[in-house]
This record gives C-alpha cells, structure tokens and sequence, in this order.
C-alpha cells in the first residue's frame, strides 16, 4: 500500500516536466505526479534526465536503469524500465532478465551493466577490475562518469519510489528474478 496519495494536482512550475513526459508515455505515472510536489526535485532530475538521454545508447541506458533498479530492489522501477526497455527500445525479455542481473547479450552491454551494479553495491567503491573491465570494453573515462550519473538518476528515482511506496501504473514486474 502506497504511503503518499498520489497527487492529481500538479503544480505549476512542474506541469512543463510532468506534460513533456506524458506525451512520450502516453500516461503520467505516478513516480512523476510524487515527484511533482518539489517542482526542485523534478526539474533537477528532468535536467540531468535530459542530459544525459544523450550519452551512451538506449539499450545500454536501459539496461543501467535495470540493474540499478534491481539491486535497489525498487518494484516501481524494475515494472516501468521493464515497460519501457521492451516498447520503445526493443530489448528482448530475455535482455530485460540479464540487464537485472548486471549481464548482457551484448560484451560491452554487460560492462555497462556489470560496472553499475557494481557502483551500487560498493556505494562507488568498487574494485581496480571493475573499472579495469569497463575501461577494457571500450569506455571512456567520459562514459564512465556517464555511467555514474546514469547510476545516481535512477537511484534517485528508486529511492523515491521505495520511500513513498509509490502505487505501480505499469504492468508489475516481481523483484525477484528467476
């Protein structure tokens, strides 16, 4: 059970956010009307959100928000990246599966991955061969600050989500993975 009621009303100086993420969703999940109450939160997150839409692909994108989300154990999250990752990047169920666990079909994928499950469950101290592995699939020290920030924005959304136990609007997906 949801610890906020979720807001309809959104204020003003979030409704330019809330809007442009609707249009592209076509709905408005509930994660963004919680986060719509600090129009603060929401356009800091929505900057860095766009900013970083243009680093690295969509699928390497999606597959760190899947395995940040699954190693913060976030439901809400895990449901809508699932949702996401399979309609608008074409990620494969079987995908979905490895990304959570910080794999990909993909080696430089499962770097990305591998690196930012790695970031969360060292909170940022991670070993000499996980940067070492990630350098050696082709990233940048660029990329990995990429990675970095990838990380923290959606660990900023899950936290959100696991604070407020924010009711699920995507098809739910289960935390545990088979």
């Amino acid at each position: 059970m949801s610890r906020i009621a979720i807001p309809q009303d959104i204020p003003a100086e979030s409704k330019s956010v809330v809007d442009a993420i609707s249009k592209q969703l076509k709905l408005t999940p509930n994660l963004f009307r919680v986060m719509a109450q600090s129009p603060s939160a929401l356009n800091g997150w929505a900057g860095l959100q766009a900013s970083l839409a243009k680093t690295l692909d969509v699928k390497t994108r999606d597959g760190i928000a899947l395995a940040v989300s699954q190693i913060n154990e976030c439901q809400y999250c895990l449901s809508a990246h699932t949702y996401v990752a399979s309609r608008f990047a074409g990620l494969s169920d079987d995908e979905i599966a490895l990304n959570r666990r910080g794999l990909s079909e993909s080696p430089r994928i499962a770097a990305a991955v591998a690196f930012a499950r790695a970031l969360m469950q060292t909170r940022g101290k991670i070993a000499d061969s996980d940067l070492d592995a990630v350098r050696a699939a082709g990233y940048s020290d660029a990329n990995i600050v990429e990675i970095i920030a990838l990380s923290a924005q959606f660990m900023l959304t899950n936290f959100v989500n696991n604070v407020f136990e924010t009711e699920i609007d995507f098809p739910v997906v289960d935390v545990e993975t088979a």
